[in-house]
């Protein structure tokens, strides 16, 4: 998704919250200089912070408040996200992160690798902050996934898996951070609503279309030997672009399923800035 003038203004909306989230994220990193400097750099770079922006679009349009612990919470997703790019560029061997150089290109794989690791424990920090056990098991679990989803990627490269294959590594790699980011909230919020659903397929709506830009533009996956839903629904690499219609389907398959999980909600303007960011995944 890139920051079209739509996108922008959704994230104004709660414009407030995304920037104590993005001074978070530095304000507790101690490391050497040169790689300090580069690590802002990069956690700085202009970024979507979709995870924020829609855990907070969602307690809003729930009438939620969004206090310090919500900040603590989604600064802490956004570093175990950071931390997972950064592991990606080096098992990519990706140079080039939000145009600027990767921290593998910078220094070398061992360092990134260790700087990957820096953050996620100051993720962890940050959750433990929250003092909550269920919140603390809810990380454990989607570090798990997030994980396992990757081996099963690096295990079955230049394999055509199925589509459910395809979905379930979908949602340990990409879905399962946006659940835990949306019911983590929840979880600190109080609130007796479940957004499980609605993260889940939002997050695999939010692949999948990541996935047909990629075979439409770079097809650096496709070179990688990771094959996504256009490969599969063409069930060959050489005609992988005669998958991207089917590809279209699945994906608004899942933004009408992501949809319908937030009929129940208020009509608001936080409402309407959801379904308005659903409809820029479809039609991006």
């Amino acid at each position: 998704m890139t920051f079209n003038k739509k996108y922008v203004q959704i994230l104004n909306i709660v414009k407030v919250e995304i920037e104590r989230v993005t001074a978070g994220l530095t304000s507790d990193i101690e490391i050497e200089e040169p790689l300090k400097s580069k690590l802002f750099d990069l956690l700085n770079a202009p970024s979507k912070h979709i995870r924020p922006l829609l855990s907070f679009l969602y307690l809003k349009a729930s009438g939620l408040n969004i206090d310090e612990k919500q900040i603590f919470l989604q600064t802490a997703i956004e570093l175990v996200h950071n931390a997972s790019l950064i592991h990606d560029d080096v098992i990519d061997e990706s140079r080039i992160r939000r145009n600027t150089k990767t921290l593998n290109c910078l220094f070398d794989n061992k360092l990134a690798v260790i700087t990957g690791d820096y953050l996620l424990s100051a993720a962890l920090n940050n959750i433990a902050k929250l003092n909550s056990i269920p919140l603390i098991e809810m990380f454990s679990d989607t570090l798990a996934s997030m994980t396992n989803g990757e081996i099963s990627q690096q295990i079955n490269k230049f394999k055509i898996p199925s589509i459910d294959q395809y979905i379930e590594k979908t949602e340990q790699k990409t879905a399962k951070l946006f659940e835990t980011a949306l019911c983590g909230s929840l979880l600190i919020a109080n609130s007796n609503k479940n957004g499980s659903e609605f993260a889940r397929n939002f997050g695999i709506a939010f692949q999948i279309r990541d996935d047909i830009i990629n075979i439409k533009t770079t097809k650096s996956d496709i070179n990688e030997g990771i094959y996504t839903a256009p490969v599969i629904f063409a069930g060959s690499i050489e005609n992988c672009e005669n998958g991207i219609e089917k590809s279209r389907i699945l994906l608004n398959n899942y933004i009408d399923k992501a949809l319908y999980e937030i009929k129940q909600l208020e009509d608001n303007k936080y409402k309407s800035a959801l379904k308005e960011l659903l409809g820029l995944i479809a039609n991006g």
